[in-house]
């Protein structure tokens, strides 16, 4: 199976501010955001990435765009890479939630709940393992693809790969523009970086035999 590049998007201004974001439309990288995006694109786009998957999401996309100009490549909108369903608590301020006795419940056993009104963690972790595994069966065993995404879908797939119970993944991090690097093959899975900036090199290891 490939290996692959799981690349969390670039700064935006609610994420600055602590606003929970999730699927709202219009949210955009900020001036850092679109730095970070370039400076992404210079240090991967030596690299031999063989296709660019993106979440649907505006600021996911941004970060993507100039990776794919570099390799040449287009962007293929995947939207089981999207962010989390956060239901009632779309573009609530982080600070605020975690005032409330249910985001202290969400926090330590993830596995037995989810947003209000949206995703469970469960269903969200199953959506992107389920995207990541048919976006592999797509490429050759030892193709290096993009896929850039978010932090908690990321952090959930790393979990998934790794055998991390899912109670335990928000122990994992995953900053703005940061790379981690899953290589995958038929019954393994190693994690080989989790949220690294530039500069990237890859080892040989990192390729599926």
């Amino acid at each position: 199976m490939p290996s692959l590049l799981l690349i969390r998007h670039g700064e935006n201004d609610l994420a600055k501010r602590g606003v929970l974001a999730g699927r709202l439309p219009g949210v955009h990288l900020n001036e850092a955001g679109r730095k970070q995006a370039q400076e992404l694109a210079e240090a991967l786009g030596r690299l031999p990435i063989k296709a660019v998957y993106s979440s649907p999401l505006e600021r996911a996309l941004e970060t993507a765009e100039p990776l794919a100009r570099a390799l040449r490549v287009g962007i293929q909108r995947d939207p089981g890479l999207i962010e989390s369903n956060v239901g009632r608590w779309e573009g609530k301020s982080v600070r605020r939630l975690a005032l409330s006795k249910y985001w202290r419940i969400v926090q330590r056993s993830p596995s037995r709940a989810g947003h209000p009104g949206g995703e469970s963690f469960v269903e969200t972790q199953t959506r992107v393992v389920s995207a990541l595994e048919e976006i592999c069966a797509k490429h050759k065993a030892r193709d290096l693809i993009a896929c850039v995404m978010h932090s908690d879908p990321i952090k959930l797939a790393v979990a998934h790969y790794i055998g991390l119970p899912l109670d335990h993944f928000q122990r994992l991090v995953c900053d703005p523009a940061s790379v981690t690097l899953l290589a995958l093959g038929p019954s393994s899975a190693r994690l080989i970086w989790l949220n690294r900036q530039p500069p990237f090199t890859i080892p040989a290891s990192a390729y599926s035999k």
